[in-house]
């Protein structure tokens, strides 16, 4: 399945439906009088929060959501029928933008949640609700109002409790694999991950978070180079970020100011986040190359650095307990 996790989409909520003129004229009934019943409701527009779906995928197929007009009244003072309401599916972590895209309408993080964005017109009324002591045979009756429509954009952020960042190539979807039961894209290239991706980490019979892996950001990825910083969106929920950096790349305090530079750009509190630095691939290290760059890592982070080669294992253990009692400490 492709990975959406943008999409524009049309809705409209049901009118509702006409109320009548009718009269009561029945053979051997003395007393008649108005007898037009009301309009139903038109139908609503309900987005709901699903846990099983992890894309916008659908929406680029089906655009156009309308719900159906309440139905009309009729004699013998019936009401029309209310029409059903529109239930849209979407992933939990779903964001709804105004056609501006940054007017948020609403956020559905969590399972389950509901949201009646667009209200179908109430029905209009028959003539015997016009009906009083000095209007005995009213001949008034009203259309059912109109429902709302508008366009709205979607946009999904991933529900993860930690968020890899780090340059290309700096072995994020390999640490993912081998924390995880995930199967991303790992290749000797640059930018094999093209999309998110989560992976559910367990720490024994009990404890358990989720991770997600973004794409690899570059220098000026907030003005677009390479596949942009439109990912790290992904990552705003995050109670942590994992910053990984290769350590056989050379020059790995540049590498962790560039990603940081990238953050900050950003905005949106990720620069603010909690964060673990990792210095990975220490399998294509020798030892003092290793103790070299974690300690130049180190006093320019000002924080630890772990070391870790997700090939092999070695330290991945710890890390994955690192990362579990930031998330406990960050939700807390």
């Amino acid at each position: 399945m492709k990975f959406l996790d943008q999409a524009k989409i049309y809705l409209r909520s049901g009118d509702g439906g006409d109320g009548v003129v009718a009269f009561r004229r029945e053979k051997y009934i003395e007393f008649g009088g108005p007898d037009g019943g009301n309009g139903g409701r038109g139908g609503d527009i309900v987005f709901v929060a699903v846990a099983n779906l992890n894309t916008l995928i659908d929406f680029r197929y089906t655009q156009h959501f309308r719900a159906r007009k309440g139905g009309n009244g009729a004699g013998a003072d019936r009401t029309g029928a209310n029409a059903r309401a529109v239930e849209i599916a979407v992933p939990v972590g779903t964001q709804i933008f105004d056609e501006d895209r940054e007017t948020l309408l609403a956020d559905l993080d969590q399972p389950g949640q509901r949201l009646v964005l667009l209200r179908g017109g109430d029905g209009g009324f028959g003539n015997a609700h016009y009906k009083s002591s000095t209007n005995r045979a009213p001949r008034r009756a009203d259309k059912g109002f109109a429902g709302e429509e508008r366009w709205v954009w979607l946009r999904l952020k991933l529900i993860a409790d930690a968020g890899l960042v780090g340059l290309p190539n700096a072995g994020k979807s390999t640490f993912l694999a081998a924390a995880s039961a995930a199967k991303p894209k790992i290749a000797d290239y640059p930018f094999t991950t093209l999309t998110p991706g989560l992976g559910m980490v367990r720490l024994g019979a009990t404890e358990e978070f989720v991770l997600a892996d973004i794409p690899g950001l570059i220098e000026g990825a907030h003005a677009g180079a390479g596949l942009g910083d439109r990912f790290l969106g992904h990552v705003e929920r995050c109670a942590v970020l994992v910053h990984l950096i290769d350590g056989a790349a050379g020059d790995v305090v540049r590498a962790w100011r560039t990603v940081r530079a990238e953050l900050t750009a950003y905005g949106a509190g990720l620069a603010e986040k909690p964060e673990i630095v990792v210095l990975t691939k220490a399998d294509a290290m020798s030892a003092r190359e290793a103790a070299a760059r974690r300690a130049a890592l180190a006093r320019a982070t000002g924080a630890p650095v772990a070391l870790i080669s997700a090939v092999s294992g070695a330290g991945v253990a710890a890390l994955l307990r690192t990362i579990k009692d930031h998330i406990d400490e960050a939700r807390r």
